[in-house]
């Protein structure tokens, strides 16, 4: 895979754990989330928003006027290079066909642009990481209409923080051929996202097709290998210590062995399941190799969401429950008349919860909700499906039957969701909010 064109690195050199580190962020992405008014300032003309703030100005939200009084940005140092950028001619080697999108967004996605290629101005990498998400937060990544950036892909594996990886071991994994969960990938790639033109057009079923199953045989790598069967001594030791009490069994060095083949305790680990075809749809659709689209969906599957991918999917079924939790705290009305109707989130949201949204159409809105959700945490996307729902209320409340609106969500706006997202952010309690960091794992 080729190396992307920025070199800083985004972690100390010594860091305490991967795992530990990206729950930090996660929790720093609430309080920044909570307490921070970026996006709301540049977003007060959303409908979606306006709406929201006028109808519950009563429940102790600030208008939208309020807030972008109150909003400060803390570090000046980006002020003041968009302001230096504003006041620079721009010159002819780095010229751009002009877009009438607003002068100031076009600025905006010109110095993340810039940010990606040349690095944090200070050369700090935490500072740098923070901007970087503010950026992200702040304006949407340049694309064209089908959704595609030649550097959203780096920005991806920078947020989640992956490495480069050689192209060989992925080569090794598609040379084995054939994995276990072979015929239940087959049995789905030919359905993913088949009415999009634009993932048609571009991705072709071949690919989605060895993507997974290498990942598939690396899922089947990294579970624990069977133990092999007690020899004819050991088997008699195992049946006197069968009838010994149980205080004594604990204290010997069999009762781990015996208690763990009496129960039959096997890993419920996955190395397929359905729908992780619609979820690393996006990736390859985004990305500039399969090697890439493959160490990134490897990465999400077994560091972001690896509940979402065991046989039980006990990870989706959290979410799911989640996401009733979270409408209740900032709908309560609505809440209270999807439940009168029988209408609970595992009804009708569980393939926005497995698939990060992206089951829902078009697909470049879909990449843009991801870029929000990668900067500041995928666990966002239960409020995502929330915001949705807001999105939808006065259709649910005017419809008899909810459950037939509920079938398929409108099409995304990613801006409107996200705005959405940061505004019912505030209202989630941090103990709520700390279980749905950990949902998923």
């Amino acid at each position: 895979m080729a190396k992307p064109q920025h070199s800083w690195g985004l972690a100390p050199e010594t860091p305490a754990s991967p795992r530990t580190m990206r729950t930090l962020r996660k929790i720093q992405s609430h309080q920044v989330l909570s307490t921070s008014n970026a996006l709301i300032a540049q977003t007060q003309a959303s409908r979606a928003s306006e709406s929201y703030s006028t109808d519950h100005e009563s429940a102790g939200l600030p208008g939208a006027a309020t807030r972008a009084r109150a909003h400060r940005r803390a570090r000046s140092n980006s002020d003041a290079a968009t302001r230096e950028a504003a006041a620079a001619p721009p010159t002819a080697t780095h010229r751009r066909p002009a877009r009438k999108t607003g002068s100031g967004i076009g600025l905006k996605r010109s110095l993340l642009e810039n940010f990606l290629r040349d690095g944090p101005p200070n050369g700090d990498p935490r500072e740098g990481l923070q901007e970087l998400k503010y950026l992200v937060l702040s304006s949407r990544v340049d694309a064209d209409g089908d959704g595609m950036s030649p550097y959203r892909i780096y920005l991806w594996l920078i947020l989640l923080d992956i490495p480069p990886m050689p192209t060989d071991d992925y080569l090794a994994l598609i040379h084995r051929g054939r994995s276990p969960a072979y015929a239940k990938i087959r049995n789905d790639t030919f359905r993913t996202l088949a009415t999009d033109p634009l993932f048609k057009r571009r991705v072709t079923e071949a690919s989605l097709i060895r993507l997974l199953n290498a990942v598939a045989w690396k899922l089947h790598d990294s579970k624990p290998k069977p133990r092999s069967r007690p020899t004819s001594s050991r088997r008699r030791e195992m049946e006197l210590l069968v009838n010994t009490p149980p205080s004594i069994a604990e204290e010997t060095t069999f009762g781990g062995e015996l208690e763990s083949i009496n129960s039959g305790a096997t890993s419920d680990s996955a190395i397929y399941v359905q729908g992780m075809n619609v979820l690393c749809a996006p990736f390859l659709y985004a990305a500039r190799s399969e090697v890439e689209a493959f160490a990134l969906f490897h990465y999400f599957v077994t560091r972001e969401c690896p509940g979402y991918i065991r046989g039980a999917m006990d990870g989706v079924h959290k979410g799911l429950r989640l996401v009733d939790r979270c409408l209740e705290v900032v709908e309560p009305k609505l809440a209270a008349y999807l439940f009168s109707k029988g209408m609970h989130a595992e009804l009708y949201a569980f393939p926005s919860v497995l698939t990060l949204c992206a089951c829902t159409p078009p697909l470049p809105e879909v990449l843009h909700l991801w870029d929000f959700l990668f900067a500041y945490g995928p666990h966002l996307n239960i409020l995502c499906i929330v915001a949705q729902l807001i999105r939808m209320r006065d259709m649910i409340f005017e419809s008899p039957s909810p459950n037939k609106i509920l079938r398929s969500f409108p099409p995304l706006d990613a801006r409107e969701i996200i705005a959405l997202t940061v505004l019912i952010v505030r209202k989630i309690p941090e103990d709520l909010y700390a279980e749905m960091i950990n949902h998923a794992k």
